[in-house]
């Protein structure tokens, strides 16, 4: 007896295998769709520029602040505001009635010490008279005495005579020298008084323009420590210059000669171009930020440039033609992977240093397992970028970097080349509408 064929295995089989495909099929489309998709950049190969950016103010090179150096009314003021003026000119006057007073009293003063002095020299030719003649009576008197003439002590009075005469001849030409003192004195007093009353005249010390004009007809100045400023006279305003204010962090790249450009609010969209003339060594520091002066030229020749105008300053420090770079964007990124490792290990290194005990050395700062750090290097500062490998995941490849313009860095030396990509980030997927949304009104 033949046994009979069952067909219900078959359908049951056939069954299961369209499920198995079924089942591989989702889980398959699913992990493609849950795979992330990154974005990507190519590296460029051109020109870069190293550029130090700061804020300065515009100033005249030579600015000369006109003082004056004696107190009074100012009585007439001959310039103003943006006056041109030349060296030696009268630019304002103090009244000068107090100080011609002084002049008038040192000259009487000086006057009356030459009178004295004229007194004193009659009294030395009147002493060395007298001296002359006491000299040739004792000279009679010592001869009379050798012949009998006369006795010892006429010629005793005669020297005493003669002694006296030569003391008041040395008294006389004393007095003489103190009279002549006493007149080159009065000299003096009189060229300081006619001094202070030249300087009631004020005078321009330079071929310039006035920029400042600080007092006003019938203002009184009072010139003691410190002489009052009453203008600003800037020497030459074709030729200008820009003292900005640079970090420390950036002075190191800075050195005099190096390419400088600035913009004005004044004239926007314009750029002027200038050179680094001084770096100054002194420090100036506010609120614990060290930064320096740095001088910049400014050609002025239209003059359209005002003292006092900030100014914004883009310094040249370095500059390539063809160098192959890439954007910063893919110097910041790291894998997600990557990421939760380096949470994970800083939290373990936080819980091992709140233990009593150090059972390993802790690691030196900036190696965190699994996020490069920069380092030195001959070749300039080592880092990472990512690329996309042929299984779909990030592959890490080292280089070496070297300039940077802010937006792109220079890769010194690397295995990739101008046109390959790199990852710059993830892209974000689109929010789509959800299932079963009312669509959009029409009335």
């Amino acid at each position: 007896m033949k046994t009979p064929i069952r067909f219900g295995r078959l359908p049951l089989a056939a069954l299961a295998l369209v499920v198995l495909i079924a089942a591989y099929a989702i889980w398959h489309f699913s992990a493609a769709k849950d795979a992330p998709a990154y974005k990507l950049a190519k590296l460029e190969a051109g020109p870069i520029t190293a550029a130090v950016s700061a804020t300065g103010t515009l100033n005249p090179v030579v600015s000369v602040q006109v003082g004056s150096q004696v107190s009074g009314q100012i009585t007439e003021i001959l310039v103003d505001f943006n006056s041109p003026v030349k060296a030696g000119q009268l630019i304002a006057r103090i009244n000068p009635d107090t100080f011609t007073q002084r002049v008038r009293q040192a000259e009487a003063d000086t006057d009356a010490a030459r009178a004295t002095l004229a007194v004193q020299q009659a009294q030395v030719a009147q002493a060395q008279a007298n001296l002359l003649d006491a000299q040739r009576d004792f000279t009679r008197k010592q001869q009379l005495m050798e012949k009998k003439f006369v006795s010892a002590a006429e010629r005793d009075k005669a020297q005493t005579t003669r002694d006296a005469a030569s003391a008041a001849l040395q008294l006389a030409q004393a007095q003489l020298l103190n009279g002549q003192a006493q007149v080159r004195q009065r000299q003096a007093l009189l060229v300081q008084a006619q001094v202070d009353l030249q300087r009631t005249s004020i005078r321009s010390p330079v071929d310039g323009v006035v920029v400042k004009r600080s007092v006003d007809m019938g203002q009184t100045v009072a010139a003691s420590l410190q002489a009052p400023e009453l203008f600003i006279i800037a020497k030459n305003l074709t030729d200008m210059q820009v003292e900005t204010s640079v970090d420390e962090a950036d002075v190191g790249r800075i050195q005099p000669g190096q390419h400088a450009s600035f913009t004005v609010d004044a004239f926007p969209g314009r750029r002027f171009t200038g050179e680094v003339r001084q770096v100054r060594k002194a420090a100036s520091i506010v609120s614990n930020v060290v930064s320096y002066t740095v001088v910049i030229s400014a050609a002025n020749p239209e003059l359209i440039l005002l003292p006092g105008m900030t100014a914004n300053v883009r310094i040249v420090t370095a500059h390539k033609d063809n160098a192959l770079k890439v954007a910063n964007a893919a110097l910041r990124f790291r894998p997600a992977s990557l990421k939760d490792a380096a949470n994970g290990d800083a939290r373990d290194e936080k819980a091992a240093q709140n233990k009593t005990s150090a059972v390993s050395p802790a690691r030196p700062a900036g190696s965190t397992l699994g996020v490069p750090t920069f380092r030195a290097s001959n070749t300039g500062m080592a880092g990472r970028l990512w690329v996309v490998g042929s299984d779909g995941a990030p592959q890490s490849v080292d280089i070496h970097l070297g300039l940077s313009d802010g937006g792109m860095t220079e890769i010194l030396d690397s295995s990739l080349k101008a046109g390959n990509e790199v990852i710059t980030g993830l892209q974000t997927a689109a929010r789509s509408k959800p299932a079963g949304a009312p669509g959009p009104r029409m009335f």
